[in-house]
């Protein structure tokens, strides 16, 4: 009987959040007995803990993890054994599934349009009480969907989003969300008579390489607050926090708080304003690789089990180059001599491709297995069921992640 679990496209929201999971020793222990033919998420928990208490630790106030980075439930509670009390939801079932998991944890509803209902379904059913907005029709709907039995919630944490201009991160995030400046002064004034809490929150986008991107939006945020004239509670410096990659070297943790702490300094604030972050992909990236099999090879190009719309899509249009190495368990024994390849994923779209380039054995072959790492952020959540290829599977391994740089950040 198999020791794995399957996990359909969709099953990170969905799986029993109760289920235990196999535990093997390594990858390759994984592939020697399994000898897989869908992909295997191998998750470690281990190093997912001790990257979460390594940021718990070096950052000045309150980490929320961002639950759409990776919402499996070993994944949620490998970051609370390291640490972790507060989560950024983005959707009322993040917020199910946290309340499920942590009757205790602090659950925060930081996506700046929600629905109705889940507003409703959070505040009431799951006691969440903060809520992200960036106009003022989200306001009048929070303040709509969390009437007491007073007609009015007197115990609400609202955080006005605001925008920022484009910025040096991998994936920018300014286009959707986020008010400009005057009409978050506008907000942060409508909102305080309602507001138990006040706060600004931004977000520089995500893998931010550059430390100094923190500290420019705390001084826009500074000059709103200003405009504004009303006291604040909370200052949120959203995500973005950034990871090695094989061509990426970010900078260290160190040198993001610094400034993080330089510009909040520069706030001048009143004594006891609370300092968030909702880091996702520098909490769980090196937490989960991915083991794929190789299905044909064609000179340079590898045709994978996986792809675009599976876990890589990273690989795809942006252009990830994520760590790889290939795993033989019967001789012979790989090449030492690699050469750069580029992927195919197993659907009929001619886009489901990745070019690297990879390195690998140049006498990789069908039928071997790759170990694809620091798949922990976006991997899975982004997986569809796109050509019916919606199977994977998972599994906790105990071995140590494929770049070892790549736990959260260096001090």
């Amino acid at each position: 009987m198999s020791l794995l679990r399957t996990r359909t496209a969709l099953a990170a929201l969905r799986r029993d959040p109760v289920a235990a999971p196999c535990v093997l020793p390594s990858v390759d222990d994984l592939i020697a007995v399994e000898r897989p033919s869908d992909p295997v998420h191998c998750l470690r928990p281990a190093t997912v803990a001790a990257a979460a208490r390594g940021f718990v630790a070096a950052f000045p106030g309150t980490v929320l993890y961002a639950v759409k980075c990776n919402p499996d439930p070993g994944v949620l509670r490998a970051l609370w054994s390291g640490g972790v009390r507060h989560f950024d939801c983005a959707s009322a079932a993040e917020v199910s599934l946290v309340r499920a998991i942590f009757p205790d944890a602090g659950i925060h509803f930081m996506h700046p349009v929600k629905s109705r209902d889940a507003i409703a379904q959070a505040y009431a059913r799951d006691g969440v009480r903060d809520f992200v907005f960036d106009s003022a029709d989200e306001l009048a709907k929070i303040m709509d969907e969390t009437l007491d039995e007073t007609g009015q919630a007197c115990d609400l944490g609202l955080v006005v989003r605001l925008a920022l201009p484009k910025g040096p991160a991998v994936y920018d995030l300014s286009g959707k969300f986020g008010a400009l400046p005057e009409e978050a002064v506008a907000l942060l004034r409508a909102a305080r008579p309602r507001a138990a809490r006040l706060g600004l929150s931004f977000h520089v986008g995500s893998q931010c390489l550059d430390p100094l991107a923190w500290r420019q939006a705390m001084h826009l945020a500074g000059r709103v607050i200003a405009a504004a004239g009303v006291a604040i509670e909370v200052i949120d410096v959203g995500g973005g926090f950034p990871v090695a990659y094989p061509d990426v070297e970010p900078p260290p943790l160190g040198a993001i708080i610094a400034e993080i702490e330089a510009g909040f300094d520069a706030l001048d604030l009143a004594e006891g304003t609370e300092l968030w972050a909702e880091p996702g992909r520098a909490l769980v990236a090196g937490g989960v690789s991915v083991v794929a099999q190789v299905q044909a090879r064609r000179g340079a190009a590898l045709f994978l089990n996986d792809g675009v719309y599976g876990s890589l899509s990273d690989a795809g249009v942006p252009g990830f180059r994520f760590p790889v190495r290939l795993v033989r368990p019967d001789a012979p024994a790989p090449s030492v001599h690699l050469r750069p390849f580029t992927f195919f994923g197993p659907t009929c779209d001619s886009a489901d491709a990745m070019a690297g380039p990879f390195f690998l054995p140049e006498d990789v072959a069908e039928g071997d297995w790759i170990e694809i790492g620091q798949l922990g952020a976006y991997g899975a959540c982004l997986r569809t069921a796109f050509n019916g290829f919606d199977r994977a599977r998972i599994a906790e391994v105990r071995d140590r992640p494929m770049l070892e740089d790549g736990l959260a950040l260096a001090a």
